[in-house]
């Protein structure tokens, strides 16, 4: 088969089962697919005629893969910092969705965020917000990947001024854009267990089910959510959520920190996955989620950057230096949480927390040609003896030059292909100063 694109010379980082490096290696790409991967004098002499991608001695990685965001939020950056959870919350940032979430709104933060993914790396998210409709929109535009997912409270929302519409609106969002093109795929995202009744819950759940879609949650946050299901309902909120019966093999659990071991035992065979937030949950002091554990316990683990308003970046990169850092300190243990596991969550492990394993998440044959290329000619990143390690605990997304999704590319050089960046800071700038007011 003759290739469309051929990305060569660079040391590719497959990520697959068996973390498979190839040094001097080449990757042929067809109709959006990885076609073929090896060294790089396997590359025939008919591939010459393809474009040619060269990563001139780069790391050659699969996409990122950002399990938890709020795209939007990044217009909320730096509002309200150094607080508790639910006074930020209470205080700050409901008031500030009130009055400020709007449809032109969502589609700026959606953008500045999108340009930002790009720029360090990130090719698939999964979010959870209001005004989802002009997310996907935005997120087609960019030329992202995601799972993208209408927002359900109970009380009046963004977009949603009546609850009792909250369910209805997030099915006709998923009737909306499943199918509708390949790289969204349409979601519920139910706020928490006590934002939400345990009908809104049941009923949202159940239409995840009936379209085979992913329902997502926060749950487990915090120490006061805890205390809070023990006192009212006298167990977990992981319990809670299973008595409900919505833990099943398409149910992501954000955040998950505050488990016993009969909470993991449950996530484990119910077969839900969950999304490790580390940044966000040392800013907000929430706590460290027991991700050792879960690994153990056959639970698949990705990792997220949550939304800038608790971040305060979706640098993927960075997020990965916490995950691998945090855990050694909680545990005393420097061997725990290894470079190669962080990475594997933040590619096929993250894949595998959304459902997505057998497209993304790894360079293999047949798989979604998702990619990006590492610039390695950086100070920081010399000597470089492991490259998984300098992946993790050395490059940061300034390091990204190219990314590619589904064999297009949205970045070449540094340069964005698909957004103009430069007039999506100028609007999120002119919103800051209403903001701030």
């Amino acid at each position: 088969m003759a290739y469309d694109l051929v990305i060569k010379n660079g040391t590719i980082i497959t990520c697959n089962l068996n973390f498979d490096i190839i040094r001097n290696g080449f990757i042929g790409m067809s109709d959006g697919r990885i076609q073929g991967i090896g060294p790089a004098e396997k590359i025939r002499p008919q591939d010459n005629s393809a474009q040619i991608i060269d990563a001139q001695g780069g790391f050659i990685v699969p996409g990122l893969i950002n399990t938890h965001t709020h795209l939007p939020m990044t217009i909320f950056r730096g509002l309200a910092d150094d607080l508790p959870l639910q006074t930020w919350l209470q205080e700050y940032i409901f008031p500030a969705e009130a009055e400020y979430i709007r449809s032109e709104t969502v589609k700026i933060g959606a953008s500045l965020a999108c340009a930002e993914m790009i720029l360090s790396g990130t090719t698939t998210c999964c979010d959870g917000y209001f005004f989802e409709n002009e997310i996907a929109q935005t997120v087609q535009t960019a030329g992202l990947r995601a799972i993208l997912g209408q927002g359900v409270i109970d009380f009046p929302a963004p977009g949603v001024p009546d609850p009792a519409q909250n369910v209805t609106q997030a099915i006709k969002f998923m009737d909306r854009w499943k199918n509708n093109t390949p790289l969204i795929i349409p979601s519920v995202f139910c706020h928490t267990p006590y934002t939400c009744t345990p009908d809104t819950l049941e009923s949202a759940k159940q239409a995840a089910i009936e379209r085979n879609l992913l329902f997502q949650i926060h749950a487990a946050e915090t120490q006061e959510e805890w205390q809070q299901f023990q006192s009212k309902h006298h167990t977990t909120p992981v319990q809670f959520l299973d008595r409900l019966n919505l833990l099943d093999e398409n149910t992501l659990l954000v955040h998950a920190i505050w488990v016993n071991d009969l909470d993991i035992e449950t996530i484990a065979s119910c077969k839900a996955t969950i999304s490790h937030n580390p940044q966000s949950n040392m800013k907000l002091a929430s706590g460290i989620a027991p991700v050792t554990q879960f690994l153990a316990a056959g639970i698949a683990v990705g990792i997220g950057t949550d939304g800038c308003a608790s971040n305060n970046d979706l640098d993927l990169l960075a997020e990965m230096d916490s995950a691998a850092k945090l855990h050694k300190v909680r545990l005393s243990d420097p061997t725990v949480m290894d470079a190669a596991t962080v990475l594997h969550m933040a590619t096929l492990g993250g894949a595998k927390a959304l459902g997505l394993e057998d497209e993304i998440g790894s360079l293999e044959i047949g798989k979604q040609a998702d990619i990006i290329i590492i610039d390695c000619q950086k100070p920081h990143l010399f000597p470089a003896y492991h490259p998984v390690s300098h992946l993790v605990y050395a490059a940061n997304g300034a390091d990204v030059r190219d990314v590619l999704v589904a064999g297009k590319l949205l970045m070449q050089n540094r340069k964005l292909l698909t957004l103009d960046i430069e007039a999506i800071m100028r609007a999120a700038n002119n919103l800051k100063e209403n903001v701030r007011q």
